[in-house]
């Protein structure tokens, strides 16, 4: 769906990698080896899928990570081109974003990854501007661009999602000056740590918890025949992001993104759901 002038404005801060994935019909055993069924190449990250999840939405995505420009960057760089995601590339000469191998059990659509995660991320980047923006969301990743995103965020009034797949200690920083954290149920949060007015859990195909401003309440997950979960938990957030951006209430957007995270559950890899859009 093609953005217009009044669509909302979302800025996605964090990794961005390049996503080997392959199809499998079993698992490798150790030491072993097995022939794919299907294999796929893109862009990866939770900053990333979600910025072009909320671009296929209709939004329009601004992705600040460092990508670079060697030959795995321009390899991303496409990706966002094709998703119609902008980027503020915030890589430094010479780096070359990390690169995510990720295995899928087709008879279940479970997935195993193997990756360097965030590591090379620069520690200095330049200041991120949130200003006329609807939204942002942070996944943890690049500690110095998540803090400058969330000081431009809190003075301009712009809501801050936290995507919180698992503990960060930058968290420690940013859950209690975010609006929103969305977290899986493997997040391990310390006890001494505030929440913000609106915390989420998500548990797979389990209901959502969530509580909203002292109001608890939980959202179903739409059962679905799942082919492939990889990336799953990216659209959750970006359809949550957008949800959030043009409006809905907490309720309404969790339930908005859980139903687009379980739709994409029917579909391979991380861009075919896109297309349905």
């Amino acid at each position: 769906m093609a953005p217009s002038a009044d669509s909302p404005r979302g800025l996605f801060v964090g990794l961005a990698t390049v996503d080997v994935i392959s199809r499998v019909e079993e698992v490798p055993p150790r030491n072993g080896k097995v022939t794919a069924v299907r294999q796929d190449l893109a862009g990866g990250g939770p900053a990333l899928n979600a910025a072009a999840v909320f671009a296929a939405l209709g939004g329009r995505a601004v992705l600040a990570a460092p990508v670079g420009d060697g030959a795995l960057g321009r390899l991303v760089h496409e990706d966002l081109v094709a998703c119609g995601v902008e980027l503020v590339d915030l890589a430094q000469p010479g780096f070359a974003p990390p690169v995510s191998a990720v295995t899928v059990h087709a008879p279940s659509g479970d997935r195993q990854v193997v990756s360097f995660d965030g590591s090379g991320y620069p520690d200095a980047v330049p200041p991120l501007h949130a200003e006329g923006f609807d939204v942002a969301l942070l996944d943890g990743h690049g500690p110095s661009a998540a803090r400058s995103a969330l000081r431009s965020a809190s003075a301009a009034g712009v809501p801050v999602i936290l995507d919180a797949g698992r503990w960060r200690p930058v968290f420690a920083d940013l859950l209690p000056r975010a609006a929103h954290a969305v977290c899986s149920a493997d997040f391990a949060l310390p006890e001494d740590v505030p929440l913000p007015p609106v915390f989420a859990v998500t548990d797979g195909a389990r209901p959502i918890r969530y509580r909203d401003h002292g109001n608890e309440g939980t959202v179903e997950v739409p059962a679905v025949a799942v082919v492939d979960t990889l990336g799953a938990g990216d659209v959750l957030h970006g359809a949550y992001a957008f949800a959030i951006a043009r409006g809905d209430a907490v309720a309404d957007a969790l339930r908005f993104s859980a139903e687009h995270a379980s739709a994409k559950c029917r579909y391979p890899g991380v861009r075919a759901w896109l297309e349905t859009l």
